[in-house]
């Protein structure tokens, strides 16, 4: 009976299911254990970390500084810009006369808003008031200024400001036409040439970190291979393996973001002053600008992402090749 008995319970045992919730309450636990415990083996290393995260801020920080000083620069531009003006310089033997006659044809033009008439003697005496150069002037045989006509376009386009300059530099009485916002355009180009720069410069030492995140946790994986090789035989999968690992990558990662954010206001904050006072000394109002509290955890999470991304190319890589024998 007893051996029947037995017999029937063994026939009746069932392996018991796992439901979801245990699945994902042994999960969520499994990733609470390896982020403290990688945090911990983080900590326990503070001189060889903290020379990491610096290495890491650094790169993070070059390219990230560098586009605070374009923004800074783009926002100064637009400070300075005004509407655009062409200056028309008559011929010397012009005469006021028919330069007035001149600026009152201009003006009827559908293209041009207006055009104001500068008398030579009119542009010597605020060359000489703005500069302070009287005597100079006082010694001079003969005004060497010419007549000069201030044009206001209606077209904003570069495109139509060229065609407008290089009409009324074919005009017998015109010697030369310039557009006052030629420098602004130069500047948007070195602009567009220095971010593109930045961004060559970002792409290649964001490359570098994750390459130096990928070195570190290989480093790392090295150094738990015996108790890698231990979880493998005993069940452990790869993907349990490989928490750890990931939130060590995410760990160095998010302390380089950290340190790159300190670095970037720390060079905002010491340029700030002189900024300041040399603004203050052209009479403007421009403010240096720094990254801001969402620019700066966006720096702390892009640093995240490459630690990540760092830690899982590295895992990917040489976890493989760690089986038992």
């Amino acid at each position: 009976m007893a051996r029947k008995s037995a017999k029937s319970a063994g026939g009746n045992a069932r392996p018991r299911r796992i439901r979801w919730v245990q699945r994902w309450r042994g999960w969520r636990r499994h990733h609470s254990q390896s982020a403290a415990e990688s945090l911990a083996k983080v900590l326990q290393q503070p001189v060889s970390s903290a020379m990491t995260w610096l290495v890491i801020g650094i790169a993070i920080a070059l390219p990230s500084g560098l586009w605070v000083v374009l923004d800074n620069v783009a926002q100064l531009s637009a400070h300075l810009d005004r509407p655009a003006q062409l200056s028309v310089f008559l011929q010397m033997d012009a005469q006021p006369e028919d330069a007035r006659s001149l600026a009152l044809t201009l003006a009827q033009r559908d293209d041009v808003k207006s055009a104001k008439f500068i008398d030579r003697d009119q542009a010597l005496a605020e060359f000489v008031e703005r500069s302070g150069m009287g005597e100079l002037a006082q010694g001079l045989p003969e005004n060497p200024l010419p007549h000069l006509l201030l044009i206001d376009p209606v077209a904003a386009a570069p495109e139509a400001l060229g065609a407008l300059r290089a009409e009324l530099e074919e005009l017998p009485a015109v010697q030369e036409a310039l557009l006052d916002t030629l420098w602004l355009q130069r500047l948007q180009s070195l602009m567009t040439l220095g971010r593109r720069s930045v961004q060559l410069l970002a792409a290649l030492l964001l490359a570098a970190v994750v390459l130096v995140l990928g070195n570190t946790i290989r480093l790392a994986i090295e150094s738990r291979r015996d108790e890698i090789v231990i979880v493998k035989l005993v069940g452990g999968s790869d993907a349990f393996v490989r928490r750890p690992l990931l939130y060590t990558g995410l760990w160095f990662g998010l302390g380089g973001g950290v340190v790159a954010a300190i670095l970037v206001s720390l060079g905002t904050l010491l340029l700030e002053s002189p900024v300041n006072a040399l603004s203050a000394a052209y009479q403007s109002t421009f403010a240096l600008q720094g990254l801001g509290l969402v620019n700066s955890l966006q720096l702390v999470l892009l640093g995240a992402l490459l630690g990540l991304t760092g830690a899982w190319l590295a895992v990917a890589r040489h976890l493989k090749a760690i089986e038992p024998r």
